[in-house]
């Protein structure tokens, strides 16, 4: 039966190679993905997907599922099509989009045989305000047995894990006053945003090494002969685990209202993109995505293990559902994700393969799921386990 849903993908190269590349030449931004989810959701309509648009509120998500009508799992594809900017798709989306798309239809030619249900998900905005983070909290995900997507990378990756994310601003609000004739006059809302740096750079020493605090200052005044009287500080701030991120951002913010209460300046903090939740890999259905891409071809030594690294929506995903998130190579240099090189690479004929041989192990390991009730208890076993 596998074979049949690879022959089924491979009818339709045509159609996922001009979808990839339509993408891949009209860029859009997160929630601005109308092209792309427009001919992601018409492809699965056009395969006898029942589409809704819009989902969670969210103008380009979209959730179409195909149902056997015969009782068993229901298994989730998630697709990923926005952009970069100025560097359009370097970060492979227009392959992770499509990849969802085949395999859903791969998997659904055979599913009259093997029963369950099929869902693909639209996810925007996946480089910013996550989409999934949205549909996983309003509990679009809960009904699944089984989550997946494929990203593209210079090599073969196990899914492993990802970062967990917050997303936090500082304005701290002063008062102007001439810098050199009346300073005592002012309060400088720059000077709480740079002892908000110092603070966190001391802070730096005494956290974990998996840890990881970024930011930048998008405001700080507009003259340098006037005390600014405000001023933002913007901070990535990320962990291993959510629960370590938690007690880490508490001290994050502590560094700023001291900073404010040095300074004299008002503080409002706010979060200025969703945040992200750690990636928990379901380690029984990664393995049986590794089984399945080595019974297309790949060695088992040229698959390598995946540590942590930035930080992912399908983490949110994770914590709701049992899921995966490995890596297929579309090119043969090591370029990384978000780089002009990168850009090209999932442009590329090469890159396209990817897409293709990531399709078929997704769609493979769907349906391992769904004709071996032994697997499915065991991944969900496995994932109750990993909640306590």
């Amino acid at each position: 039966m596998k074979d049949t849903i690879n022959e089924q993908i491979e009818q339709l190269r045509a159609s996922f190679y001009k979808i990839s590349q339509y993408i891949g030449e009209n860029p859009e931004l997160g929630h601005e993905e109308w092209k792309a989810s427009k001919i992601l959701s018409d492809e699965l309509s056009n395969h006898g997907f029942e589409v809704n648009l819009g989902t969670s509120g969210l103008p380009t998500a979209f959730d179409a599922v195909y149902d056997s009508g015969i009782a068993g799992p229901s298994i989730g594809f998630m697709a990923e099509y926005d952009a970069l900017p100025e560097l359009g798709h370097a970060c492979g989306h227009n392959l992770i989009g499509t990849m969802a798309v085949a395999a859903g239809i791969g998997l659904s030619k055979v599913m009259k045989n093997c029963g369950g249900k099929v869902y693909v998900y639209g996810t925007p905005a996946e480089e910013t305000r996550g989409g999934k983070v949205t549909m996983a909290e309003e509990g679009v995900f809960d009904h699944l047995d089984v989550a997946m997507m494929v990203h593209p990378l210079y090599r073969h990756e196990k899914s492993g894990s990802s970062l967990a994310m917050d997303a936090i601003q500082f304005e701290f609000f002063g008062k102007s006053a001439h810098a050199a004739s009346s300073p005592h006059e002012g309060i400088n809302a720059l000077d709480a945003v740079i002892q908000t740096f110092n603070g966190i750079n001391a802070l730096r020493q005494h956290i974990t090494p998996d840890a990881r605090i970024h930011g930048i200052i998008p405001e700080g005044g507009n003259a340098a002969n006037v005390v600014p009287d405000n001023a933002v500080a913007q901070f990535y701030v990320r962990a291993q685990q959510r629960s370590y991120l938690n007690e880490l951002l508490e001290k994050v913010k502590n560094c700023a209202q001291g900073a404010a209460l040095a300074t004299g300046a008002r503080l409002e903090t706010s979060f200025y993109e969703l945040s992200y939740d750690d990636l928990k890999t379901n380690e029984t259905l990664s393995t049986t995505f590794t089984d399945n891409l080595i019974e297309l071809g790949i060695k088992a030594e040229e698959i390598h293990e995946k540590g942590s690294g930035g930080s992912l929506d399908m983490g949110n995903v994770s914590h709701v559902v049992p899921s995966i998130h490995p890596y297929i190579k579309i090119c043969d240099q090591p370029y990384v994700c978000h780089t002009k090189e990168f850009q090209e690479a999932a442009m590329s004929d090469q890159g396209f393969e990817g897409l293709m041989l990531g399709a078929k192990c997704m769609a493979n390991t769907a349906y391992d799921v769904i004709t071996n009730p032994d697997l499915l208890t065991k991944i969900k076993l496995e994932f109750e386990a990993t909640k306590r």
